[in-house]
């Protein structure tokens, strides 16, 4: 059998290996970070269960990690596609890591030493990291990776540029390292395949809430996005799951979700992010978990509980936890400049009147975007793959023998992209199998 490419490495990315390894079908995992895992990563519980996120996705990650017929290539991007279905050829660029993978244990002790602080990605900025780092606790590949454009050795600062011609700055990872693994010598490397079939699995991106500026997010400090909020929510998070407001570490007493923020919007997106209503559901639950005095309000257009067990969902969080939802869209949030506090104007859409609601945070639901590469897919008019037959092949794209799954083919949730990922590996398996019986 030829072997079959997967470009992601997030839920679906990972689920679609697994299932082509399993078949004895050689896989190239590529992931553009330096660990696979994706967006599941940075959640903390999933709906409607409430299981723990890092209990489901770890074991898959592991098990990718480990399988002799999946081979990750992280930290690697693909550049160029050309063939057809059966006979691809694909360039991928594999970025340095200037750490040598085979000898690094991911001890971490390069990470506590390291001089350089950096805003931490996982956290989505609420955190620092090391310009020497790990991912995240679960990474896999547990292996540092430098981030050479906040390395004092490969990138000093300008104001010690000209003493880095005469001797190398910095070097405590190198010194300190029990595997002598740090190689600062390493090299961009072009990686050239030849597969049957690639799978598209590149998931999504957050759209930017500062589209909508009467929300202030950017401006003031307790308005959060609900992914910025979900890690509030995890241990692994900047707080350590205790939910505290940044404009002053205090636990909030009252909480208001606003959905279809750049969502449904013919000014940002006109689609349905899928999501979000279960989403904010699951994070005001979460916080009543937490902080079991504090109130949550739901703002909503409506409720798009479509999924199995959704709609009991939705009633647990009235009738268990007291959750309010309330129909209508805020126009504006001010800021008290003296509490920090959050003024929500809105219209009541079931009593026709306009009403204001003064809360601690602010959480913001807003819309996800496909992450798509550039290989020559036809994508639709909100950027999605564009799928040649939906009602017949949900996995199908304009050049045959390339598959799409998960958000990359249109908004959807953790279940649908795993079940979609499904049966973009029957696809490729297939072509796989056509090559090697001729």
């Amino acid at each position: 059998m030829k072997p079959v490419l997967i470009i992601g490495g997030g839920i679906s990315g990972i689920q679609a290996a697994l299932d082509l390894a399993d078949q004895g079908i050689k896989v190239y995992l590529v992931e553009k970070s330096p660990s696979i895992g994706g967006r599941m990563a940075q959640i903390d519980k999933t709906f409607p269960t409430l299981d723990c996120a890092s209990c489901i996705l770890t074991p898959k990650m592991v098990a990718a990690g480990s399988h002799s017929n999946i081979e990750l290539l992280t930290y690697s991007e693909v550049k160029e596609i050309k063939g057809q279905a059966g006979d691809f050829n694909v360039k991928i660029l594999r970025k340095p890591r200037y750490v040598d993978v085979d000898k690094c244990t991911g001890c971490g002790e390069c990470t506590v030493k390291c001089p350089s602080k950096v805003l931490d990605e996982y956290n989505l900025n609420m955190s620092y990291r090391k310009a020497i780092y790990i991912p995240f606790p679960q990474a896999v590949p547990r292996k540092a990776v430098i981030d050479a454009e906040h390395c004092i050795r490969l990138n000093p600062p300008e104001r010690l540029a000209e003493k880095a011609k005469e001797r190398p700055l910095c070097g405590v990872c190198m010194m300190i390292c029990p595997a002598k693994a740090i190689d600062f010598n390493q090299k961009p490397e072009t990686i050239e395949l030849n597969v049957a079939a690639i799978i598209v699995a590149t998931g999504l991106t957050l759209e930017d809430p500062s589209k909508r500026p009467e929300y202030g997010y950017g401006r003031y400090a307790n308005v959060y996005t609900h992914l910025e909020f979900e890690r509030l929510l995890s241990s692994t998070g900047p707080t350590g799951g205790e939910i505290v407001r940044r404009s002053d570490g205090k636990h909030p007493r009252s909480i208001a979700f606003i959905q279809c923020v750049c969502s449904r919007d013919v000014q940002t997106n006109k689609y349905c992010s899928a999501i979000c209503c279960m989403a904010s559901t699951k994070q005001a639950i979460l916080a009543k978990e937490h902080l079991p005095d504090v109130e949550c309000t739901i703002f909503y257009m409506d409720i798009r509980s479509y999924g199995k067990g959704y709609q009991d969902f939705v009633e647990r969080a009235k009738k268990e936890f007291g959750i309010k939802y309330v129909r209508g869209r805020p126009g504006e949030i001010e800021e008290d400049p003296e509490t920090k506090n959050l003024i929500v104007r809105y219209e009541n859409t079931m009593k026709g009147v306009l009403e204001k609601l003064e809360v601690d945070m602010v959480v913001l639901a807003v819309g996800v975007r496909p992450v798509i590469p550039d290989i020559g897919l036809d994508l639709d008019e909100d950027g999605f793959v564009n799928l040649v037959k939906p009602y017949v092949d949900p996995t199908a794209t304009s050049i045959d023998g390339v598959y799409v799954c998960g958000v990359a083919a249109g908004a959807k949730d953790i279940p649908d992209s795993v079940t979609q990922a499904g049966m973009a590996a029957v696809k490729a398996s297939i072509l796989a199998a056509g090559v090697r019986n001729g």
